[in-house]
């Protein structure tokens, strides 16, 4: 289980500034779990004479699970907090492990405890 699991963070209205501010709350409270790592993954170079800017890359983490199969888990728990944790403004986490794509956002908190349990069980071994 030592995949990296890779989320892509977004807000409803959120420029870039505000965008990468959200995703380093994120990966500091994601750095206090028993992973591996914690990184902000690279977004691509921009064309040559821009200054193009990559919403997507601000808003990426790379987290490097390691061998506790738990800690996807504590992940997901510590994705679902900083979500429930948004001033009313819609915020959205794409996470994508081994192939699979779990998108948590305004589901009910039954619907989102029973894809991750699905999500979970599907890498948690």
């Amino acid at each position: 289980m030592s995949e990296g699991l890779r989320l892509f963070l977004a807000e409803d209205g959120a420029d870039p500034e505000r965008l990468d501010g959200l995703t380093g709350q994120l990966r500091a409270e994601l750095r206090r779990l028993d992973v591996d790592d914690v990184q902000t993954l690279p977004g691509g170079a921009p064309p040559p004479g821009t200054r193009a800017f990559d919403m997507q890359a601000v808003g990426a983490i790379l987290v490097l699970l390691g061998q506790n199969p738990e800690v996807l888990r504590s992940v997901v728990t510590v994705v679902r907090g900083w979500l429930g944790r948004s001033d009313g403004t819609r915020r959205t986490v794409r996470l994508e492990l081994g192939g699979d794509v779990l998108e948590l956002s305004e589901a009910s908190v039954a619907e989102q405890e029973r894809l991750v349990d699905l999500f979970v069980s599907r890498h948690g071994t």
